[in-house]
């Protein structure tokens, strides 16, 4: 894939640029390891000063990166003026709370008599130079969610992005620079695929994370395992959006839109399966289609847009491969199915509402990656988890029910990352951030995502000899 800016919105091609040599590739590895070697001594308040003069300045250029987003990767522009605003709000959070997050740990002094110690203290130390392959998707806040807690735990990045955000991607090794950062604390590398074995296994490199999907996934864990290096990974997901009689249906219907077609359908932790009982199926199902008709798809720089176009001609074609077959199998359009008209260019595809849907068909197991919406029609509570559940993955889920009994039991019963009731997932740097099954392994975010990339060291001191003896 080259690396280029192409608008999906039109489908032309506005900037490309070269890949990097192998020559550059070992100067640039050779940079984060020397400053690796110093930026590992400064002390929390020089990296909180950093990190808040990276927000500072991030909240400055807000309206020219979120105008760069949009073009690239086609999100709404208000959308992308609040990726924008959310990845300053993260670092000023880590450069806020690292500090305490990361202070050496006590053992109980009988613990430490038990042990033969004097003393004992378990301290965070930062790994290394830590490589990060990111996506297009969320182009600014999945880098920044994994920088901003790395680099407050003393470590360095290399950045390799998806290579259709490339200037994107050039922003940010920037913005850290123009913050303070010592120059190699934060590179981009403007890289091929093909390149990230030969960079991961490199003995400079500690450890990497990678957000993306399922066999990139796979690829990075292999590699990684075999030169056994730490990885966290967060693939993806088809999270459920159950709805039981207790709830509000028409909160939940309104919150069921903008869940399922946030950043134009292509989110991991958007709800894509509806999972609705009967008893209240046929309200729910009318109000949620009735308000994905009204959604305005169209130019994602004017305000008034509600859905843009997918990020790419692949994109789109993927998602109508399982919407055909979906409704080759049997399952019923209530909106929605096809390219619109309107706009004639870009790789728009309207949003979409289908239900019928039955195990045979892709869609019941495989990531609808846009603005397509199943629903399923479900007699009990059983039955809703059972749905749930079934799908290889595991990145969150919404439940509305204002039953306590009901909660417990959800929250129990699915298997996920994380169940968010009476209202729609969403990331936040104070609460963890992962997937179990296929969606990945490991956190991000709050305390347990800056403690992924930090050595976790026992320092023990032995007792003093007993004089009396």
């Amino acid at each position: 894939m080259p690396i280029a800016t192409v608008n999906p919105a039109t489908g032309e091609t506005l900037k490309t640029f070269d890949a990097l040599g192998a020559e550059e590739i070992d100067r640039r590895l050779a940079l984060a390891a020397t400053a690796f070697s110093r930026y590992r001594t400064t002390d929390f308040a020089r990296r909180t000063d950093l990190l808040n003069r990276a927000a500072q300045l991030l909240d400055e250029d807000r309206e020219g990166i979120a105008r760069i987003m949009t073009t690239e990767m086609g999100k709404p522009i208000a959308a992308a003026r609040a990726e924008a605003a959310k990845c300053a709000k993260a670092m000023r959070w880590y450069a806020a709370h690292a500090e305490s997050l990361l202070a050496d740990e006590h053992p109980s002094a009988a613990d430490v008599k038990d042990s033969g110690a004097s003393r004992a203290i378990v301290r965070y130390r930062p790994l290394g130079v830590v490589l990060a392959v990111m996506p297009w998707n969320f182009p600014l806040w999945q880098v920044v969610r994994f920088a901003a807690p790395a680099l407050m735990a003393g470590n360095v990045g290399l950045l390799k992005h998806a290579s259709n955000v490339p200037q994107t991607a050039l922003y940010l090794e920037e913005l850290f620079r123009r913050a303070g950062f010592e120059e190699g604390c934060f590179q981009t590398l403007l890289v091929g695929s093909g390149a990230v074995e030969k960079i991961l296994r490199d003995r400079r490199v500690a450890a990497a994370t990678l957000t993306g999907s399922e066999p990139a996934g796979r690829s990075v864990a292999a590699i990684a395992g075999d030169e056994v290096k730490k990885t966290v990974l967060e693939l993806g997901g088809s999270d459920p959006f159950v709805v039981m009689p207790s709830a509000d249906i028409a909160r939940a219907a309104s919150t069921a839109v903008t869940a399922r077609v946030q950043n134009n359908g292509q989110s991991c932790i958007a709800a894509k399966r509806f999972i609705v009982h009967a008893d209240v199926y046929d309200d729910f199902c009318e109000r949620f289609t009735a308000r994905m008709e009204q959604l305005t798809v169209g130019d994602p720089m004017q305000e008034s847009t509600d859905v843009g176009p997918l990020a790419s001609e692949q994109g789109r074609a993927d998602v109508e491969v399982l919407v055909e077959d979906a409704l080759r199998r049997g399952a019923t359009a209530r909106c929605g199915g096809r390219r619109p008209e309107k706009p004639a260019q870009g790789w728009y595809y309207e949003p979409t509402v289908l239900e019928g849907i039955t195990p045979d068909m892709r869609i019941h197991h495989e990531e609808a990656f846009g603005p397509v919406a199943t629903v399923y029609r479900v007699a009990d509570l059983d039955e809703a988890v059972a749905v749930a559940n079934d799908t290889p993955f595991g990145l969150s889920s919404n439940v509305w029910t204002r039953d306590d009994e009901e909660t417990e039991r959800f929250t129990r019963g699915i298997e996920a990352g994380g169940v968010f009731f009476n209202g729609m997932t969403a990331s936040h740097p104070a609460m963890p951030f992962g997937g179990v099954k296929r969606s990945g392994y490991g956190r991000e975010l709050s305390g347990h995502g800056i403690r992924e990339f930090c050595n976790v060291t026992t320092v023990w001191h032995g007792a003093a000899p007993d004089d009396s003896r």
